[in-house]
């Protein structure tokens, strides 16, 4: 029977190192004999503080209590002297501050699950009302985000190794025991699951438990390949509408906690195109807020091509964050979303915290040529011109959704390009974007299956004319411009180039650190225009390494105290 779903458990597999290691180190530190505290901890079997704190009977602060006396009551029958600032507690504190979440496993939990198995934590675990309980619920948020199931025996009033757990999480997972692989560091805790028809693993070192793990499940875990992030799916995900003024909605997707970042998408897109950095962000402690562009999807699409201005575009989007009542944020922009960071960072910078753009580069408003003018010179941006005529550019657009983008949104990788590459030059000499390109072209590597699908069903439902309506404001988006040509970006700023991205050269950056001082760049060379799916786990990095070295947030100053 093939195997379909993987069970992991938690301390000492998924976190580590688990509790018997700083149980010891709290003995080195206090000078106590080896194992003192586990005898005091399992004293009891059934009724032993640990078993009642994992059924859930008793708290972990009720547990300390317990430990607490039981280590006196140990010591003095033992004739051995506790420290006077002897405490349980500090061997979970010690956890809480040193342990790490296995970063390899979890990887291997994605790619399983992107393989079609089921992954669900087992795990015992206690109910935290300590003092350090946000740790704990944090470790847990995060581990909801990226497995199917996480079951606590806390709320079963059942342990590991009692085999009703383990019937418990087979039908959770509607799952035979042939088709499930159990991970465990404690021997005890899989001889049920293996006399249950398990297929089971004891976690000693990681390299040899995904070996085992790619063995059983057949699923290739080893491979040098960067690996995907977990993605939000839209039906999983917390989504809100902010109405701007009567007539006009903002659609948005939400996760995490802490300093916000809201993050801006480009042409043709939706707010899934961050579908990857999405949970990585809220992983690092942010709360992300993507939003879904004016003229895209469930936001409003106004009909007046002057909605889509860059003035008004942010103009929305200041008014976007005060009806959430957000002072100010960080903002990550991509293709034309990075046009609308930069511009909010010039024209509203009290609102910005820091500013990242994605493959759209800053250039100050130039006065000596007129804009259209010099957009002509630029033989990749003849689409542009094409997209000015209403109504021609969302005919062939929207003559078959899922067609268009096919064609536009391929990664640069040579097993995902068309017969012959996507070119910008010569469009309306042409006759269209997509002219010559097959009727149904092959999937797209960075966008298929349920995404794709998404995708399609924003653009029934919105059309093209909003999007393109974004590039039908040349001139009034020149002329803003022109009004601060003079000003620099003075804040925290990243400018992340892509090497192959034929439209946004890299080269088309160069200088920009005469107008924004504090710029740091960063590269990704093997890289198209689709950055944020074309390479997810390389930008996620970056985007969380520039994001955890900005200046601490400033505490909010007390303007009302009503």
């Amino acid at each position: 029977m093939a195997r379909r779903a993987v069970l992991f458990d938690l301390g000492g597999v998924l976190f580590g190192p688990g509790l018997q290691h700083f149980l010891g180190s709290c003995e080195r530190d206090c000078a106590l004999p080896r194992n003192f505290l586990g005898k005091v901890l399992f004293a009891g079997g059934s009724a032993s503080p640990y078993a009642k704190a994992m059924r859930g009977q008793i708290t972990l602060s009720q547990l300390f209590s317990e430990m607490e006396e039981g280590c006196r009551q140990h010591a003095s029958a033992s004739g051995i002297a506790l420290p006077p600032t002897f405490s349980i507690a500090r061997a979970f504190e010690e956890m809480a501050a040193k342990g790490t979440v296995n970063a390899p496993l979890l990887r291997a939990a994605r790619v399983l699950r992107r393989n079609g198995f089921k992954t669900c934590v087992l795990t015992n675990n206690w109910v935290d009302d300590s003092a350090g309980r946000l740790f704990t619920a944090t470790l847990m948020n995060l581990l909801r985000r990226h497995f199917d199931l996480v079951i606590e025996s806390c709320r079963l009033g059942t342990q590991k190794p009692d085999p009703e757990i383990y019937a418990y999480a087979l039908d959770a997972l509607r799952a035979k025991p042939q088709e499930v692989i159990l991970l465990d560091d404690i021997g005890e805790n899989l001889k049920p699951a293996r006399e249950m028809g398990m297929a089971t693993i004891l976690v000693r070192d990681t390299e040899t438990v995904l070996k085992e793990l790619e063995e059983l499940s057949g699923v290739q875990l080893l491979t040098q390949e960067e690996p995907l992030p977990t993605a939000c799916d839209p039906s999983d995900v917390t989504h809100g509408y902010v109405p701007i003024r009567p007539g006009v909605q903002l659609h948005f997707v939400e996760m995490g906690h802490g300093p916000v970042v809201c993050l801006c998408h480009g042409f043709p897109e939706s707010w899934l195109s961050w579908r990857y950095q999405i949970p990585a962000l809220a992983d690092a402690g942010f709360r992300v807020i993507a939003l879904e562009m004016k003229g895209y999807g469930e936001s409003t699409a106004p009909p007046d091509v002057k909605e889509y201005s860059q003035e008004q575009i942010c103009k929305d989007l200041a008014v976007f964050l005060d009806k959430l009542g957000i002072p100010q944020t960080v903002l990550v922009g991509h293709d034309w979303g990075g046009a609308v960071v930069w511009n909010m960072a010039l024209f509203y910078p009290e609102r910005v915290r820091a500013v990242a753009s994605l493959n759209t580069p800053y250039r100050p408003a130039d006065p000596a040529v007129d804009i259209v003018e010099k957009m002509k010179t630029y033989p990749t941006f003849d689409y542009q011109f094409y997209f000015q005529e209403p109504g021609v550019a969302e005919a062939e657009l929207e003559k078959d959704i899922g067609r268009t983008l096919k064609v536009l949104i391929r990664s640069t990788r040579r097993e995902d390009r068309l017969p012959f590459a996507l070119n910008f030059h010569g469009v309306r000499e042409r006759g269209g974007l997509l002219v010559g390109f097959p009727e149904n072209p092959p999937a797209s590597q960075i966008l298929h299956g349920p995404e794709l699908q998404y995708y399609i069903q924003r653009f029934q439902k919105s059309g093209f004319s909003g999007p393109l309506n974004w590039y039908r404001n040349m001139r009034p988006n020149w002329r803003w411009a022109l009004s601060a040509k003079d000003r620099k970006i003075t804040m925290p700023a990243l400018m992340v180039t892509a090497g192959k991205d034929v439209v946004l050269h890299p080269s088309m950056s160069k200088g920009m650190e005469e107008w924004i001082p504090q710029l740091r760049r960063e590269h990704i060379e093997e890289c198209g225009h689709w950055t944020q799916m074309e390479r997810p786990a390389a930008l996620n990095g970056i985007l969380v390494a520039w994001l955890e070295g900005l200046p601490p947030d400033t505490p909010l100053p007390k303007v009302s105290r009503l």
